[in-house]
């Protein structure tokens, strides 16, 4: 397996802990970045040494703030695919061991859309979670459309969806969006401690109970519906305008077209 530098992957006994590396930026992702994740958990996935996966990253300040839009929108306003060109997949659509989640810090746009391929989810106090994509003209197209009203009230995930802003961490946990909300230094002993619990079960009953409960929801038309119509925004004047104002730190003059 040949990682990113900025993707670390550690075997600790039945355990794997895969960390996003880089905090100076956020821990946002590169292209390059996105793919090495996705190697990561087939790794994990793959190995029958390993029961339980903790996903986490590097710093206090973020979990992850989703895609560098410096590289990311120029690609996907011109088209093409990063990454799931099966339309029906999303982040670790196919791995049916547990991932915890680890969260640190901001975990927004991509980042939020990732902790929604995870299984159970522990927050640091201070971390922040929000889609934040219609504010810059774009949409969220990881996922969320689909899995968010299933995972939170519904009213509340079309708050996150159309309005853009953030959430703390003890309303991501009264909306049941994350498990426990626990101090910064507990975080991860905490997700070690669960992610244990976990290993010590019978593996082949673990991961089909998982895979059951995934595979129930039918979220694929739905993920591919959302693809479809994601499209035609990325296309738009707005969705090169949005990203554009939000580098260069100014309000966006959208055209609705």
């Amino acid at each position: 397996m040949n990682l990113p530098a900025e993707i670390k992957y550690e075997k600790n006994g039945r355990i794997v802990v895969v960390t996003i590396d880089r905090p100076d930026a956020m821990n946002a992702l590169t292209p390059a970045m996105l793919t090495g994740l996705e190697d990561a958990m087939a790794e994990f996935e793959a190995d029958d040494e390993l029961l339980c996966a903790v996903l986490t990253a590097s710093g206090d300040r973020a979990f992850c703030t989703g895609m560098d839009l410096k590289e990311a929108m120029p690609l996907l306003t011109s088209g093409e695919e990063l990454g799931f060109e099966d339309h029906t997949k999303r982040q670790f659509s196919d791995v049916w061991k547990p991932i915890i989640a680890a969260v640190n810090g901001y975990c927004i746009a991509g980042g939020l859309e990732m902790l929604q391929g995870t299984d159970i989810r522990i927050a640091a106090e201070h971390a922040v979670f929000g889609l934040g994509e219609v504010r810059w003209g774009i949409i969220p197209t990881g996922g969320s459309h689909v899995k968010l009203p299933r995972q939170i009230p519904w009213a509340v995930a079309m708050e996150l969806l159309l309005t853009g802003e953030n959430i703390d961490a003890e309303r991501a946990y009264s909306i049941g969006l994350v498990n426990r909300v626990v101090p910064a230094d507990e975080l991860l002993p905490t997700a070690l401690k669960l992610a244990e619990k976990i290993a010590r079960n019978g593996p082949l009953a673990v991961r089909t109970a998982k895979q059951i409960a995934v595979r129930a929801l039918n979220l694929e038309p739905g993920l591919v519906l959302e693809k479809a119509l994601g499209a035609k925004v990325l296309a738009s004047e707005d969705a090169v305008e949005g990203p554009k104002a939000f580098l260069e730190k100014r309000k966006p003059a959208f055209k609705g077209r």
